[in-house]
Formats: C-alpha cells, structure tokens, sequence
C-alpha cells in the first residue's frame, strides 16, 4: 500500500489555526468563522463606510432583529438560527412596504408623498394595488422566520408574481379594459399597467373571453405554484383542507366503529409500459418500473431503536428532556466525542489542545465530481456494423462527501495518548489516516520500547475508546509505525460512481477494472480481474459479499461492450443476480440449478482447451497478444478454410454461491474449477467464487492454491478467516462492506471499504445496456450430459465388476477362487460377479472345478469396460447420428459473437497420409482427436 506525504507545515499550521478559531468562538458558529477566515485581508479604514452610514446601518439591523425576534417568537416558535443566516433587514422592508401601501389604499393617507405611492402602486398593478400588502406581507414574514429556505421562498415569491401579473390582467379585463388614450385614472382604476400589457396584446390575437379564460388559468397555477400541490394532489388537499377546518383528523374513525381502513383499496400503482423496446409486453409488476428498491439502503441494521447514551455520560452537549422543534440536536459522532473527552478529563469547550492538535490527519481523496466519463479514443462499434454507447456516468450517484477529521477523532487520539501514558509506554501517536468505515491511528515508539508493549494493550484500548472491534497491525506496510483501526461513529458511504471517477478508474481503458471501493487512507481502489486472475469472496451472511459482486458486475457494464467481455453468471440462490438477466453481455440465461451449473464449468473448460489450441497454433502465449495480431491482420487462416477468425472476448465466470454446487457436484465442479483457474489464466477466462460458508469441504485446498486473489468480509470465527485469508483478521471486520483485500502479489490484505450500487443504479445501467442490444444465448453451454445406461442386475456393483473383469481379462484367467482373493470379496460376491461376466461374453460357462475360459482378449480391455458402464451410444444411434446433416439454425437465433468464433474451427494442420486409406491406425488417431 503506497503511503501518502505529510502535507506541508504551513498548510497544516493555518489549518490548526482556522479549526481552533473556530472552536474558540462564543459568539458564532462553525460557518460565521468559516466565512470571516476565508478573506485574505483584514479591511481596510478607507474601504468601510462613513460613521453615519454604519450608524444608520447599525439601527435599521437592530430594529430589524427586533422585530424579526418578535415575529419568530409568534406561535411555532423559531429558536436556533444562526445570526448569518438571517434576512430581517429585507424582511422588515418588505412589512414596511406593505404597511405603506396598506395606509395610501385602504385608510386613504393624503399628502404629496402618499400621492407618490399612489402612483406607483395603483399605476403599476391597478385596482390589484389593494391586496398588494398581503403578498409584501407574506414575503417579509417567510424571511424572518425561514431564512435558510431558500428553494421555498423563491417559489412563493414566483408564485405571487404570477398571481399578481394575472389578477392585473384579469382585473384589467373586467374593468372596462381601458386603453392608454382614455388617460391614467381609467388605467389605475383597471389592472394599472401590467394589466395591461399581460391582456390587451393577448385580446387583440385572441378573444377577450379567451385571454380572460388563459389568466384565470394562470392565476390557478400560480396558487399551486405558490402552496407546492401537483395536480394529482388537488383532491386529497381540499379534503385536508376541509377536515383541517371542520375540526377533523384525517383518517379517523367514530368511537363505536370498528377501524376498517385496512380493507381499502391501495392506491393505484404506476402503469407499466404497454411494450418494450423489443416488442414485448411488460408484466405490471416488472422490476423495472419501480422507483425505488430494497436495496437502496447502504446500511441496514435489524436493531430499530438504537440506545442513546445516558445525559450525565455527556456534559458537553447534552440535549434538554424536551428540545423545542427546529433547534439542532447533537449527532452521534459529537455524543460520541463529547463522552471520550469527558472521560479524558478534556473540557469539550475549550478545543483541543498543542499536542492534540500536533497530531497530523492524512488528507483524503477529493470526491470526483459526477462529470460524464471522457469517452474512449476508440469507435466502440461492434460486429455487425452496430454502434454501441457505454451508460453515462451520472446513472451511478455520488456518496458522502469524505472528511478529513472530525471530534471523534480528536477524542479518540486523547484516549490512547492517555493508555500510553498510563501504562507508561514510550510512545505517542504521530497522525492517523480516516477511512470510510474505519481510522487508522499511527503509534511511533520511542528508542528501546518493544512493540509487544503496545500490542499487549489490545483490550485496555478496546476499553478507552469503547469500542470492541479494534485491530492492530504491528507494523504498518511501509512505515515504521504501528497502526490501530478504530470504527468511525459516522460511516460514510462509498458509491460505485465516485469509484469509477476516480482518477485510480480514468487511467485505464481496461474492460476488466472494477470498482473496489476505499482503502483506511481514504484512497479509491479499483483492481483488474484480468491481473488477479481469479478471485474468491467469502464471508458471512450480510457481510456484504452480494453487495461487491453487484458492484462489480456493474463496473464491467459501465466499461465493457459485449464483444469485449463476456459472462457466465451462476445463482443458486435465484434472486441474486435476477436483476442483470437479459443483458448481451451473457452467453447462457443465469444458471440457477447446480447440476446445470457443474456443466457450464465443463463448457468453460472446453472453451478454454479450444482458445488453447489456437494459441499453441499460431504462436502466441496470452490471449492479448493473439487478439492484438487479429486486429492487425497478422493471424490469417490456412488456405482453402473457411473460418474467419476474430478477437476472443474475456470470459468472466461469477459463481455466487459455491457451497450449494459443493453440495451437489462436488468432485465435478472442482474438478472443473481446478482445471480452469490452472491453466485459463493466458486464455482470457476468469473465475470469481464466492461463498458464506468459508470451509475447508467447500473452499478445497486445491482451489485456494490456484485461486490467488482473496476478499475476506467479516467472518464468524478466526477458522473461517484462515481458510479465507491464510490469516487471521477477518473476524474482527465489522461488515457491511468492510472487507480485507488481498490481491495476487500482495504480502498483506488492505483494509477497504467496498464500493456500494444500489437496486434503482443497477436498473438503470441494465435497462440503457438491454436497449442497445438483444441477449443471445448459446445453446451447448448447459446441455445435460448423456446419463450411462447401467443395467439394472448389476446395481451398486459396478465398480467391483470393472475391476473383476479387468483382473479376468489381464490375468486370462477365470476364476472364483481367486475373485476372492484379489478383491477380497465373499464367495457368494465373487460367484454372482462370474455370472456377471458370463451374461456379458467376458468369461465362458462354468465346467465344474475347473477355471472358466476367458473370451475377451486384452487388447479389447477397453471396449468391454465401456460396454459394461454403458458408456457411448448404441452402435445404431452412432450411425444414424453419421449420416444425419448437420442443422445450422443461426439464422433463427441471431448472431453470436462467441459462437462465430467457434464455427468452422478445424485442424489447421492435417496428419494424415496415403497410407490411411487401407484402414492403418497411427499414434494421433489414437488420442480419439
């Protein structure tokens, strides 16, 4: 793991300064500090206002907190607002307007200035100038008492806009509609001016009764604008309204009547599109179309009320018993590190102090903004003339934005400072890196301490903190420190999309680069499964193993096109992968049963002696470099062939469930297993297992010696951990996503979090994947092996009949006795296994004591072997199968960008020679090629 540089002392020293500005501050709060220390420059004497222009400044700003005082204090009361975010001094201009207005139109003030306001109220707005103070009113009131919601007051103040344009115009209508030539009184009687310019160009292109209809309308929406009710919701707002005014609770029923609101019809759920892109009708209850999913929650947790600290335990912000709607409360990182500091004997208002504020933090990795991913210099255009767009960046949301540190941390680094020092280790904490999920904290010794003395602090540590999933790594990889993971109070999430934006994801435009989500450090990490090759992921229920292989398959979805990776999905759990069935990157439909799935391992290893054969062929070692002189032109096939040859896609094989192919097939699906991750890796074939149940019946011993790469959730026990990792570690993960991480290479696993993609993401990059292209699957991939016909007299005698009559037919000799004796076997076995040879033609009829004649020679061994396992077809079938044509029904499954390759393949090179002819065998017969 590469170590990040120490930022620089000035750097680190005006941060120090600004946080404890910040914290020391009694006045302000965290943001006033913020925006008084951002400017670069104190003001200058010139640059401020006069004395009397501060002066009259100061006394509007204290008459207008006054009164913006008194007005939050009116009914629901408003308490905690931060002084910054206030806008009283608007606020009370507008209740002035309105006041003034209210005085010249409605108590007829006289005067040469109320004259004035006059004219500008009634000459701009008409007759409408008389409920103009109830809009000013509105407005002056909703920024006194909500500053901060700013979307909100701008679209009340769009929808009085509105409704003031169109009730001019209205007005203007219904008054006469003056025109200017008729003079200003009529039109200050009327809609004053913007009466009418909102209805007279209308009415000349349009009828009067037309624009008058066109303004109500607008004054209509203006009110929805203004109150935020869709259209959908006018109803049910009208029936709120009315019970709200009759005194009514919504939804309640009479003392004496039963409550049957149960037995009501659900509201209707959103229609489903009639048909797809492809034609086909949609089910109503189709994943696709729903809004939201279950698995769009990051962090679940069974436990619904979580318990809250007692009071006393938190002097530092503790909340009153009942705290008054609208004041912020504390949150559990600030509970957390107020109860540490009180525990420290630190006092949580007076910051911290030199030496805790000595103590560097590792800066984190900027979030990468959701910008569209530069697209590859490359035409992704497939075969077949078909132009393929990989999904847009922005289907996969941003997370939470990373922090550098926080008072948790700060609390933190006092608790171990003072374990140290109690126990009077020579040592300090030196900085510490925050991760996601977990902070890693950096202990340096002094001259002549051990590091046992430190390790040997494990539980006292545990104890300072609180915490019971601490972990310590004695050393660091790469520094001369030694680390101490602590859980953070406030996880962050990381999301796939942040990940794939990473600068790590941008380098490459590998197909095979997954997402993996965040180290301690804060660094994103992204693997190449081309580079692993192989991977398997265990741990336990809920860990988090289903959440990475969604994550993954999503990565290859966002930067791949079927005709560069390819996949076989396995899903014994049927619900799993369901999401990604259809997409054209598959090869067979997602594999659900595991003898099915046994067989999809055969295929694989066909197809990968089958790329082999072509590498050894035109000489090349990796499936990259053959590849590359494909595209070149460097690779032709023999004269007089009729293949043509093209690039092999990766394969990628994601079993997500192992030990329920274990169960079934266990010595075929190892078999198979083993032979793949031996050899596939220079083919382009690429296995990811994973598995809950992380045993040595499970996960062999000869597949964690061929399957490098590991990814370890949280397991139950530290068995669990060593058969994953070769290591202890895993137990102590706290899941959820928290993973080690070993790829192939690496001495020690890295701690990271994994990168999260939830249910709605996953639907809308298979949805925009699917309607690009149509999935066409091959047909041999799942085909049932022929079953051997076994006769039903010899039963579960079979392997003991192979072997008596491979003992008869070598020995030629014909013998109960000695039946007996080799296989050490009864006489009534042994007889019964001599009549069995004898209804086969192996051996002769019985003549008394003497041995019996043997019929088949040894060099027909083989045949009568397979004859009597019943393996191979009947004599019949094999001839009728010879003459029968061979049926090329592509053109009623479409074009299949694997199978293309495969047709036609034939030996480049003929071994053969005149001498075949007359029957002769040679040694490549032989090997039945």
């Amino acid at each position: 793991m590469a170590t990040r540089t120490s930022p620089a002392p000035a750097r680190q020293g005006k941060g120090s300064a600004s946080r404890a500005s910040t914290r020391s501050g009694s006045g302000g709060t965290g943001r006033s500090s913020a925006r008084s220390g951002g400017s670069s420059r104190a003001p200058l004497p010139d640059d401020r206002p006069s004395l009397p222009v501060r002066a009259v400044r100061g006394a509007w700003l204290g008459l207008a907190h006054g009164v913006g005082h008194a007005v939050r204090a009116v009914g629901h009361r408003v308490e905690g607002l931060d002084p910054d975010d206030r806008r009283d001094g608007r606020a009370l201009l507008f209740l002035l307007l309105a006041g003034l207005v209210a005085a010249v139109e409605w108590w007829s003030l006289s005067g040469w200035f109320a004259r004035g306001v006059h004219a500008v109220a009634a000459g701009t707005f008409g007759s409408i100038a008389l409920v103009l103070p109830f809009a000013l009113v509105i407005l002056g009131i909703r920024l006194m008492r909500m500053p901060t919601a700013t979307g909100a007051n701008n679209r009340v103040t769009i929808g009085l806009a509105v409704l003031t344009v169109a009730s001019s115009g209205v007005a203007h209508l219904t008054l006469g509609a003056p025109t200017i030539s008729a003079g200003v009184d009529q039109l200050w009687a009327a809609g004053g001016m913007i009466g009418f310019l909102a209805a007279s160009p209308l009415s000349q292109i349009i009828t009067s009764a037309g624009t008058l209809l066109l303004l109500l309308a607008l004054a209509f929406v203006s009110l929805l604008i203004i109150t935020a009710t869709p259209f959908g919701r006018i109803p049910a707002r009208l029936r709120d309204l009315y019970r709200h005014l009759t005194g009514q609770q919504a939804g309640a029923a009479r003392p004496d009547e039963h409550d049957r609101s149960y037995l009501d019809d659900p509201p209707p759920a959103r229609s489903a599109r009639k048909k797809n892109r492809f034609g086909r009708k949609d089910r109503d209850h189709r994943a696709g179309d729903l809004d939201e999913y279950d698995g769009d929650e990051a962090f679940e947790r069974a436990l619904l009320g979580e318990p809250e600290p007692a009071t006393a335990d938190i002097p530092a912000v503790a909340e009153a018993p009942t705290v008054p709607p609208g004041v912020r409360r504390p949150t559990q990182a600030e509970k957390a590190a107020a109860r540490l500091r009180a525990e420290q004997g630190l006092d949580a208002d007076a910051g911290p102090t030199e030496a805790l504020a000595a103590v560097r933090s590792t800066p984190v990795a900027p979030q990468m903004p959701p910008t569209p991913i530069p697209q590859r210099s490359e035409q992704l255009q497939l075969a077949g003339d078909v132009t393929y767009t990989l999904p847009a960046s922005d289907f996969l949301t941003p997370g939470t934005p990373p922090k550098e540190r926080s008072a948790a941390n700060e609390a933190v680094v006092a608790a171990l400072t003072k374990v140290l020092t109690d126990f009077g280790v020579d040592a300090e904490v030196t900085g510490f890196s925050r991760g996601p999920t977990v902070t890693r904290y950096e202990i340096e010794l002094g001259s002549g301490t051990k590091v046992e003395r430190v390790t040997a602090l494990s539980k006292n540590i545990a104890y300072a903190v609180a915490s019971a999933d601490v972990r310590i790594l004695s050393p660091i990889p790469g520094k001369s420190a030694i680390g101490i993971e602590i859980p953070n109070s406030d996880r962050e999430t990381v999301s796939l999309g942040d990940v794939l934006r990473s600068t790590n994801a941008r380098k490459t435009d590998h197909p095979m680069v997954m997402g993996v989500g965040k180290d301690v450090e804060g660094g994103f990490v992204v693997a190449n499964l081309a580079r692993m090759p192989h991977l398997l992921v265990a741990g336990a229920t809920g860990a988090g193993k289903s959440s990475f292989v969604n994550s993954m398959i999503t990565s290859i979805l966002m930067r791949s096109t079927p005709d560069e990776v390819r996949m076989v999905m396995v899903d014994p759990k049927r619900v799993e992968l369901t999401a990604y069935e259809g997409v054209p990157h598959l090869i067979t439909p997602i594999i659900t049963n595991p003898k099915k799935a046994a067989e999809a391992l055969q295929w694989v290893v066909r197809e990968m002696d089958a790329r082999y054969d072509d590498l050894s062929t035109y000489g090349y070692k990796h499936i990259d470099d053959f590849n590359k002189a494909v595209r070149n032109g460097k690779v032709v096939p023999p004269p007089g062939s009729r293949r043509v040859i093209k690039p092999y896609p990766y394969l990628l094989v994601i079993v997500d469930e192992l030990a329920d192919l274990m169960m079934v097939a266990p010595r075929d699906v190892e078999d198979s297993i083993v032979r793949i991750t031996q050899l596939a890796r220079a083919a382009g074939i690429h296995l990811v297992l994973a598995t809950q149940r992380p045993s040595v019946d499970v996960v062999t011993g000869l597949i964690k010696a061929n399957v490098p790469s590991r990814m370890a959730f949280a397991t139950s026990s530290v068995t669990d951990s060593r058969v994953v990792l070769d290591q202890a570690g895993a137990e102590k993960l706290i899941g959820q996503g928290d993973a080690l991480f070993l790829p192939m290479g690496a001495s020690k696993p890295m701690r990271v979090q994994g990168a999260w993609v939830t249910e709605s993401e996953i639907h809308r990059v298979v949805e925009h994947v699917k309607g690009q292209l149509q999935a066409v699957y091959r047909d041999d991939v799942t085909v049932q092996a022929e079953k051997k016909q076994i006769d039903e007299e010899i039963g579960d005698d079979l392997e003991v009949l192979l072997s008596a009559a491979e003992l008869v037919i070598n020995t030629q000799f014909g013998s109960t006795s000695m039946l007996q004796r080799k296989l050490r076997v009864g006489f009534a076995k042994a007889g019964r296994l001599m009549d069995l040879l004898e209804s086969r033609g192996v051996v002769g009829p019985s003549e008394g004591s003497k041995a019996r004649d043997v019929l088949v020679k040894p060099d027909d061994l083989a045949v009568t072997l397979a004859a009597i396992r019943g393996d191979g077809p009947s004599p019949a079938a094999a001839a009728s199968d010879a003459g029968a044509p061979a049926r090329d029904d592509r053109d009623e499954r479409g074009t299949d960008l694997v199978e293309t390759d495969l047709d036609g393949r034939t030996q480049v090179i003929d071994y053969h020679d005149d001498a075949d002819e007359d029957g002769s065998e040679d040694a490549w017969h032989l090997t039945g090629r």
